[in-house]
């Protein structure tokens, strides 16, 4: 079951990801799709606070940061990345075996690599426009998610 929400402006997307942080499990794979000021950051800041970790930034250079909190964030930006193998070559099976959140952004650009199961977000819009978020879970974990996730 997916969820679509719309008319989702720059807050919802703070409330949103913020009211996600304690669902969040160690090992749990959020994958972000998006255009540009889409929200994917915003997004993944708001989830970073809610696990109790400040000063997030995008990693566009240098593809992860990694955060300490309530449970490590591990923050992917794939933007950069041509092709899976780029992703491999950083070591990210090793990324995909530890007891962190992962959150990734731009997984259009890397789309064999996700695990099979995650909860991918697509949003729509851009710039001052409300946006448009789906929810798409794969697996039974992230549809419980899904299912108590306050929106």
């Amino acid at each position: 079951m997916e969820l679509t929400l719309e008319n989702i402006s720059e807050q919802d997307t703070a409330r949103i990801g913020k009211s996600m942080a304690p669902l969040l499990f160690p090992g749990a794979f959020i994958a972000l799709f998006g255009d540009l000021g889409s929200g994917k950051t915003t997004f993944t800041k708001a989830v970073a606070e809610g696990l109790g970790i400040d000063n997030i930034q995008s990693p566009t250079f240098t593809i992860v940061r990694e955060h300490g909190g309530r449970l490590p964030l591990l923050h992917f930006d794939a933007y950069r990345l041509s092709s899976e193998d780029e992703l491999y070559a950083i070591g990210f099976d090793d990324y995909l075996s530890r007891p962190a959140v992962i959150i990734m952004e731009w997984c259009e650009n890397v789309p064999g690599a996700l695990p099979s199961e995650r909860l991918e977000l697509h949003i729509t819009g851009s710039g001052a426009e409300a946006r448009t978020f789906t929810f798409i879970p794969y697996g039974k974990k992230y549809q419980e998610l899904l299912e108590n996730i306050k929106c």
